[in-house]
């Protein structure tokens, strides 16, 4: 059986990348990254990718007059390289409607926060600043609202009495690693329905109990 074509859109040191990799290693995996995309020169994410033996692309969106003529030299590199699914992984670059379009529930991202709270940036100091006791991180369909689109995996963290931003962010990064891989999974196996701009998972298994925090 085939294996669903990625291809992975970062800017920085892609740690979510090496995620996908690492489950992509596995030859039971229903997917392949067929192309790891980066927007910025020479990030450490791009060596991950090479020394995984990927391909890998830089499209600097510095060479471009508009975000329209960076998307469609995009857009002609996924399509050249038979991308099926695209996964952002920090991805730091606002993608017009018109590419969100083009890719129509073929478009995930990853974000350290339980959607639809705490959208855009600066969430772990955000989250703790309002004092509540869980944050995590959401792996989504991506729509042309920033942070918005169809849940697919969530993953929750306790907030700490002694937490800072920077401590709770590694510890959501950790549950991040978790969760695109199963999400791209999840993808893959034919197992994600939208309905309403909800997903339904088919064959979903209960996580467990409730969380409590403070315990």
């Amino acid at each position: 059986m085939s294996k669903l074509k990625v291809a992975v859109l970062i800017s920085g040191r892609g740690s979510n990348l090496q995620a996908l990799i690492d489950a992509a290693a596995d030859p039971a995996y229903p997917a392949e990254i067929v192309s790891v995309v980066s927007n910025v020169p020479g990030v450490m994410g791009l060596e991950r990718a090479g020394k995984a033996g990927l391909a890998t692309a830089t499209i600097n969106h510095r060479d471009f007059a508009g975000r329209e003529p960076f998307e469609a030299a995009l857009t002609d590199h996924l399509r050249a390289v038979g991308a099926e699914l695209v996964c952002l992984a920090g991805f730091m670059r606002l993608l017009t409607d018109g590419f969100v379009s083009a890719w129509h529930d073929r478009l995930l991202n990853i974000h350290p926060s339980l959607l639809p709270a705490f959208k855009g940036l600066d969430v772990q100091q955000r989250a703790i600043d309002a004092g509540v006791r869980f944050s995590g991180c959401t792996v989504h369909y991506v729509r042309p609202a920033m942070d918005s689109g169809p849940i697919i995996v969530q993953a929750a963290v306790p907030i700490l009495a002694a937490d800072t931003a920077d401590t709770l962010a590694a510890r959501i990064l950790e549950q991040e690693h978790r969760i695109y891989p199963l999400a791209v999974r999840l993808f893959a196996e034919g197992r994600l329905t939208i309905v309403d701009e909800r997903v339904v998972v088919a064959d979903a298994r209960p996580s467990g109990d409730a969380l409590v925090n403070p315990a």
